[in-house]
């Protein structure tokens, strides 16, 4: 590319395209690195790209063991893209980047950019940095240079957000590698947070979710071990934020103050995730989770004392290293004990750079197999029993974008209850937006889900389903030729979900 191709190159905008694995985290990251790219210009390739964009990103994550394997195989994908496409650029990010950093560009010598957890902020500077020198730009830093929530941002909802109260953990747990790649746990101050999420409910936002790597551990950093319970009471003085949830805690930090908040706090959801892991005191001592079985069913008594409609869900992984049928049996116990709603099931892999990886007694696969379709058939019947206990309950829906693969077929919506159980109910014949509340009675429980098959009782048409309309309104049609040119100033900040996934609990 010659310097006038370049200068050319510059003057019009170029589409991107992030494909995201891994964590929440990774998600809201994610929303970051959308608002930077637009902020510098660029524009979002349609969602069926697959790699037809000027500028690809990974945003990786390094806690499965097969996660190098995935991206590489993506990336090599990508390379015969890339040699019909010139100008076309490849950038890297998140914990896996952090975690191997020179090796990709090496194993993937066609990767134009590779950036680690800590400074997100730099893609923009990068990308143009390796486009003007025509050669790889690695640049990792060792600490968090900037707190992702003052970056730009392009959220993904309309009506619910993420809002991150901390970064990092301070947790040595031997199966998770994440501390050693997000740092230690530095949270954000008070202020800065309602100061975002009043910003945000003036957008229309009525849902948001505080995200951290350990989240009530908020207060650590700052010297005061009651600032979670105070963050969630000052949520609930926040006119039209109307529902508040969390991920992930962690069983240690979880105390008394935390659930009175979540129990004398009507915005704060009826909903708590709290990964268990193991219920083998044993193997909770070997993966250094600092509470045993006892005191986790303590939780889940207190919390149901409080909150008698609490919806729990649980990470558990099933083949951990040493894992004796016997320890197997103490975790079927806890299940059966705790009767989550659901639960995130993971079989052991191991995780390079972790403790756990090299530990003696790794299960063999055929064994961590056979335990694992017993758990996950345990729960399936409790999630069911629970959820039947949801029949004929009046509940109000939050309705949501994108949640129920069959509505088309059926004529049906889907949304969220209070306590976040997934919800499809009939579609009523005015119009319902994603982000209003509807009100309907439970007629059936499945495992996963719910159904409400009579009318709609009530919809509340809300300031959040307004905000989605006006995302989605179509643009007015222009009054001459546009000329492609980036616009100047920051977008407008435009929210996610994802499953309780890898490192967070």
């Amino acid at each position: 590319m010659t310097s006038s191709d370049r200068s050319q190159a510059v003057d019009v905008q170029r589409s991107y395209e992030i494909r995201t694995y891994g964590c929440q985290m990774n998600v809201h990251d994610s929303e970051r690195l959308s608002g930077l790219l637009e902020r510098a210009g660029y524009v979002r390739a349609p969602a069926n790209a697959d790699g037809d964009a000027d500028v690809v990103v990974f945003n990786t994550c390094a806690v499965r063991e097969n996660a190098d394997n995935k991206l590489y195989g993506n990336l090599g994908r990508l390379a015969p893209m890339k040699t019909r496409r010139p100008g076309m650029q490849i950038a890297v990010g998140g914990c896996l980047a952090q975690k191997d950093r020179d090796t990709i560009v090496t194993r993937a010598p066609w990767v134009d950019v590779v950036f680690g957890t800590h400074n997100i902020g730099k893609l923009p500077v990068l990308l143009e940095r390796a486009r003007v020198q025509e050669e790889a730009q690695v640049e990792i830093a060792e600490s968090l240079e900037a707190f992702p929530s003052t970056l730009p941002t392009r959220r993904e909802s309309a009506y619910a957000a993420w809002v991150s109260i901390s970064v990092g953990c301070n947790n040595t747990c031997t199966f998770c590698i994440v501390p050693a790649l997000r740092g230690k746990e530095k949270d954000r101050r008070p202020g800065d947070i309602l100061a975002e999420i009043e910003a945000l409910v003036s957008e229309g936002v009525s849902e948001i979710t505080l995200l951290g790597q350990n989240v009530n551990a908020y207060g650590s950093d700052i010297g005061d071990r009651e600032a979670f319970s105070k963050l969630l009471r000052a949520c609930g003085r926040i006119e039209g934020l109307e529902r508040v949830r969390f991920t992930s805690p962690h069983p240690r930090d979880f105390t008394d103050d935390v659930i009175a908040a979540m129990a004398e706090t009507p915005n704060v959801m009826p909903q708590l995730h709290m990964p268990l892991q193991s219920g083998s005191d044993t193997v909770l001592k070997a993966m250094r989770r600092s509470y045993r079985q006892e005191r986790f069913l303590g939780i889940i008594e207190k919390v149901r004392a409080a909150i008698p409609h609490a919806a729990i869900s649980t990470d558990i992984i099933v083949g951990f290293p040493g894992e004796t049928e016997e320890d197997f049996e103490q975790t079927m116990h806890t299940v059966r004990e705790a009767r989550f709603a659901n639960a995130f099931t993971f079989q052991y892999s191991k995780r390079p750079g972790t403790p756990a990886a090299t530990m003696d007694g790794q299960i063999p696969k055929a064994v961590v197999q056979a335990r694992y379709e017993r758990l996950v058939a345990l729960q399936e019947e409790i999630s069911w029993a629970e959820n039947k206990k949801q029949v004929g309950r009046t509940l109000e829906i939050m309705v949501a974008e994108g949640e129920g693969r069959k509505d088309g077929a059926t004529h049906r919506l889907s949304g969220r209850a209070p306590d976040n159980r997934l919800v499809h109910f009939t579609k009523p014949d005015g119009e319902v937006r994603p982000g209003d509340v509807v009100t309907v009675e439970i007629t059936y429980a499945a495992p996963h889900h719910l159904l409400a098959e009579g009318p709609v009782a009530a919809v509340r048409r809300t300031s959040a389903g307004d905000a989605w309309e006006k995302r989605n309104a179509k643009p007015a049609e222009p009054a001459g030729v546009m000329l492609g040119l980036p616009k100047i100033g920051v977008p407008e900040p435009l929210p996610a979900a994802a499953a309780p996934a890898c490192g967070l609990g």
